[in-house]
């Protein structure tokens, strides 16, 4: 058996470019929208080896949020990771498609034309979402085992639409003048509970491989979900021990469905605020959240948790009989349950608990250091098996982006790690899948 290495994205989410990091002079804010912007940080993530590019996306606009920082309002992940495709040639492009807004027939259309304009270097990052449902004629959001259940559906249909045209059928017989035989294009003659669909698919599969399949979510049926499906799930992990349980509940799943306890890489996000030196990192991490809106912080813990802290004195501990019923609705179960476990787990104070990422952020793993700070925290989850890898998530500046490029990455190949150079041509190649 190979030894483990570990599996490595950069998310395109512009992380460098929340907070106040948009305001600096070089920060090109003005270009997120264009091709040009995206072309230096994907060859650089190439020249360094990295497994894949990562696009989120969402499907809704709250103007409030974007008050003071870019988020993630942009252009679309599959169009502009297209234009990627001419750009690089070799690391893995890994776009995000709603399960709950969007149509099988057009994600499959869309991800397999990405998978040929790449030469198989596509990927999916398989959601439900969260919120925009009034954009596309729902007055509620589905629950969560409604979104799963037509996840499910539709992802067993995008992969029979791929097969529906397969690389057999495509003949190219100049001489006969036959393009394809049609007694091997079949329709899928779908009809579930949430679509009907004749097919076949309208683009040809390709024989670059299959396409991997990342699940972003920790719910109990998010994780159900990437046993059965995914290659890797993106989730949020804020310290090792989040990591470890769902390294290891993922692993059971994984065996519970008959598959490798190893199949599903676990890739927790990493937020890194890198500089030369502690203080520089303590003060880019400081100046990006100087003006930080602390009541969206409380309404977030108020959704969350039922819990208003709001009119809490700073010092004051929060302790797991203040919290309300653990089965409340919530927008997020994964955060919810996150910021749950560390009051019962610590029991902060209110001014603690503003800090910490799982309110101040998105409730990733966070590192604010130098390069060696950053390379010491992913050994330690990595040797402890709390997570197979990560998706880098650069802030405050570019700069950090470079510094996790440039130094951390190499230093990552010097402990053996991480590889000095790629073995394939696809993103299946990186990951090790057939």
């Amino acid at each position: 058996m190979s030894e483990r290495k570990l599996c490595i994205g950069l998310s395109l989410a512009t992380t460098w470019l929340t907070g106040n990091a948009w305001r600096r002079p070089e920060s090109r804010v003005e270009k997120i929208c264009q091709t040009d912007f995206y072309v230096d940080y994907a060859r650089r993530a190439e020249a360094a080896k990295l497994d894949f590019l990562f696009r989120p996306d969402s499907l809704f606009l709250n103007p409030d949020t974007l008050n003071q920082s870019p988020g993630l309002a942009g252009v679309d992940p599959t169009l502009l990771l297209a234009t990627l495709a001419r750009e690089t040639s070799r690391i893995g492009l890994v776009t995000t498609a709603s399960t709950t807004f969007n149509h099988p027939y057009h994600v499959a259309r869309s991800i397999q034309s990405l998978h040929w304009l790449s030469q198989g270097r596509a990927g999916w990052n398989i959601v439900t979402a969260l919120d925009g449902n009034e954009n596309f004629g729902m007055e509620v959001m589905p629950d969560a085992d409604a979104r799963y259940d037509r996840a499910m559906e539709f992802t067993e249909l995008v992969q029979a639409l791929w097969q529906s045209f397969p690389q057999a059928a495509r003949l190219n017989d100049r001489a006969q003048g036959q393009y394809v035989n049609s007694a091997k294009i079949r329709p899928v003659n779908h009809q579930g509970p949430c679509f009907s669909v004749k097919g076949p698919l309208n683009v040809p599969a390709s024989d670059f491989g299959r396409v991997p399949f990342l699940q972003a979510g920790a719910s109990d049926r998010g994780r159900d979900f990437a046993a059965r499906v995914a290659d890797a799930i993106f989730a949020a992990t804020p310290d090792l021990e989040a990591g470890a349980e769902l390294v290891t509940d993922i692993r059971r799943r994984a065996r519970d469905h008959g598959r490798d306890a190893r199949a599903i890489r676990v890739l927790p996000g990493l937020s890194l605020f890198l500089g030369r030196t502690r203080v520089e990192a303590q003060a880019l991490y400081r100046d990006t959240h100087a003006d930080q809106n602390p009541q969206r912080k409380y309404a977030f813990i108020r959704e969350a948790l039922g819990l208003d802290v709001s009119e809490l004195a700073p010092d004051q501990r929060l302790t797991p009989a203040q919290l309300p019923d653990p089965q409340r609705p919530v927008r997020s179960r994964t955060h919810a349950d996150l910021l749950r476990r560390l009051i019962e787990r610590e029991q902060p104070t209110v001014r603690e608990l503003l800090l910490r990422p799982e309110v101040a952020g998105s409730a990733h793993w966070l590192v604010v250091g130098t390069p060696d700070d950053a390379v010491a925290s992913i050994l330690e989850r990595f040797r402890a098996e709390a997570a197979d890898g990560f998706v880098a998530l650069p802030g405050g500046s570019d700069a950090s982006l470079y510094l996790f490029l440039d130094e951390v990455v190499p230093k990552l190949v010097e402990q053996g790690v991480f590889r000095r150079d790629y073995a394939g041509s696809t993103f299946a190649d990186h990951l090790g899948i057939t």
